[in-house]
């Protein structure tokens, strides 16, 4: 197999798709002509469209089905996402609330778009072969993080791409026990800890000099950001364990906050206890065929280029 040559994607799942979800980027009106577009696309096809309410508001959409984001994954077999990865990672979570499982066709309408792998003129190929079923889908995995305050569950969060552990703008360093399993693993001074998935590793844990990972390896990334000792370096484990991080707030003045794929967050108190592990379920992601992974990495983070 040459370096470029797409690798091997889980078969599409052969569920007979007749409801097509759609959600756009809020406030994108660029996204307004497209979602208008798909939704005659579909009805020719005599497929049925299913719009986010939001999204359906700002299209100009007045005679289709429409329903809440929370409401989307159970109401469609497949979701049509127009946006940047903020807006995948959102729908990820309204995915992972819910017993349903429809496979993602993220495009990009960001900035950037490492998730949204698909371009805008590829919509329509990759939307037709998504229904058909013959496109491939990706099996990305997710992690559990829960909460413990007091001894009992105060949070409990579902990622697509990391948890992260850091300080507020004015706090002090923090120190942070970690162990995974029953074995201690270190004792971290730092700005901050990023627990990544493999999907994650290249959002900010790259950033925090982490490494970049397949995202069909099944491993999670532990990185320290801006770490107070140089020998602190990350380390990338398998997802088979669950990571115990335990912040340290009592013996200096310190502010934590635990955040999840940045979308949602709160202030941690002195005995918190972060429990990150893998989680029971994965996302489904409909794949570029024609752009593989590794020409994702050159083409969105200009990689190994000189």
């Amino acid at each position: 197999m040459s370096a470029d040559a797409p690798m091997p994607l889980a078969p599409a799942s052969r569920t007979p798709i007749t409801r097509v979800g759609i959600m756009a980027r809020a406030r994108v009106r660029e996204a307004a002509p497209v979602v208008r577009e798909v939704v005659a696309w579909l009805v020719e096809r005599q497929l049925s469209p299913v719009v986010e309410q939001g999204t359906a508001e700002f299209a100009g959409l007045t005679a289709v089905t429409t329903v809440d984001s929370a409401t989307l994954p159970v109401a469609s077999d497949l979701i049509l996402v127009l946006g940047g990865d903020g807006t995948l990672l959102g729908m990820a979570r309204q995915i992972a609330a819910t017993s349903a499982d429809p496979p993602i066709l993220a495009v990009n309408f960001g900035s950037l778009g490492f998730l949204t792998e698909i371009t805008l003129p590829e919509l329509f190929d990759a939307l037709a072969s998504a229904v058909d079923g013959t496109a491939g889908i990706d099996e990305r995995r997710m992690l559990r993080s829960r909460t413990l305050r007091r001894s009992a569950t105060f949070d409990e969060q579902i990622v697509l791409n990391d948890v992260v552990i850091t300080k507020s703008a004015l706090s002090g360093i923090l120190d942070l026990s970690v162990s995974v399993g029953d074995q201690f693993v270190a004792r971290f001074r730092a700005d901050g800890l990023i627990v990544a998935t493999a999907t994650g590793s290249t959002a900010y844990n790259l950033s925090a000099g982490g490494p970049i990972v397949h995202p069909v390896v099944n491993a999670v990334v532990l990185t320290p950001i801006a770490p107070h000792a140089l020998t602190n370096r990350p380390i990338v484990l398998p997802d088979s364990a669950a990571i115990h991080i335990q912040p340290e707030l009592a013996t200096r003045p310190t502010v934590a906050f635990a955040s999840f794929d940045g979308q949602t967050g709160f202030k941690l108190e002195q005995g918190d206890e972060v429990i990150v592990e893998s989680a029971n379920r994965s996302l489904r992601m409909i794949r570029a065929e024609a752009r593989p992974y590794f020409a994702v990495l050159r083409e969105k983070l200009r990689w190994a280029e000189r």
